[in-house]
């Protein structure tokens, strides 16, 4: 028999380091003699889009358009330290230090425009390959640091800041449970999340999408089968994984609230969108059979044995 339940679950989540741990990004952004704003940072691409949303944001901070930017990252010979690309940090942290930087840049171009030839606008991209040429074979830098705002926790009293800033999301999720089988199939989602403000749409989607799959496939499946220290489903023929067959449609909702310390208000989402979903599997699969799974993946093997318990009256 195949039972269908709908479970919820929301999470807050704080980014970056935390717990007053220095957490420092810097970056440099250039006016390269071909022309071109050129923009040094050592953020990781590990296919959030971070080379995107951060070009993006150097081009909305000197006010160019975003062909005109030149993204280089992941070489520690010319790169400044960014931080890891971990704790959902890169957007907020590192995006901060490249609209300090990129608004530095900005300012200085303005700055010799009018001092060496009169001219007083706030639209430098006609004259970028100008003011590169007066230095000659030396290009025009600018560096931008920033720091997170974080405390330790005080250890009596608990009170602190620990993070900054917090994100927000909910995922409502429907489930088919086959009560013969044991197997649980995710029918339909959403999920509601709270970005401060959208820089770019569709990555945000792109995260959602990642973040659902890595979720399903904690809660249902991914069972290393750890045994007396051994792993036992160690190859994709045991260990399973979620393909774009498991995946449901999932209709994503984007609440901006726009975070005022934020570059342009925008908060780093790559985990929080992972957080809630298995929660909100087993939330679901509750209220499909009345068995409260407290292990997860939820195996086919785990939950029939749950719902013999139950039969039972253990």
């Amino acid at each position: 028999m195949k039972k269908r339940g709908i479970g919820y679950a929301s999470t807050f989540y704080g980014t970056g380091y935390g717990n007053g741990f220095p957490d420092i990004s810097r970056a440099i952004a250039e006016l390269g003699t071909d022309g071109n704003i050129y923009i040094y940072v050592g953020a990781t691409e590990v296919g959030q889009g971070a080379k995107t949303i951060l070009s993006q944001i150097a081009a909305e901070a000197l006010g160019v358009d975003f062909s005109s930017i030149v993204f280089i990252c992941e070489d520690t010979s010319i790169t400044p330290d960014a931080g890891t690309a971990a704790a959902s940090r890169q957007t907020y942290n590192t995006g901060n230090a490249i609209k300090l930087a990129s608004e530095k840049l900005r300012n200085e171009i303005i700055n010799i425009l009018e001092k060496r030839y009169g001219i007083s606008t706030e639209n430098i991209e006609d004259y970028l390959l100008q003011v590169a040429k007066l230095n000659g074979d030396e290009a025009l830098r600018m560096d931008g640091i920033f720091t997170a705002s974080t405390t330790e926790m005080d250890a009596e009293t608990g009170q602190g800041n620990p993070y900054y800033p917090y994100t927000f999301s909910v995922y409502g999720i429907e489930v088919e449970v086959d009560t013969t089988t044991g197997i649980v199939e995710v029918t339909k989602a959403v999920c509601g999340q709270d970005v401060g403000r959208a820089i770019n749409p569709k990555l945000i989607e792109g995260q959602i999408d990642g973040g659902f799959s890595m979720g399903l496939g904690y809660g249902i499946m991914e069972d290393i089968n750890l045994q007396s220290g051994r792993i036992k489903h160690d190859r994709f023929t045991s260990y399973l994984i979620p393909t774009a067959l498991d995946m449901p449609d999932i209709d994503k909702i984007i609440i901006e609230e726009p975070e005022a310390t934020g570059p342009y208000g925008a908060k780093g989402i790559g985990e929080p969108v992972l957080v809630a979903v298995a929660p909100a599997i087993l939330n679901a699969i509750y209220n499909a059979v009345g068995v409260r799974m407290k292990e997860i993946p939820v195996t086919p093997e785990r939950l029939l044995k749950a719902l013999k318990v139950k039969e039972r009256g253990v």
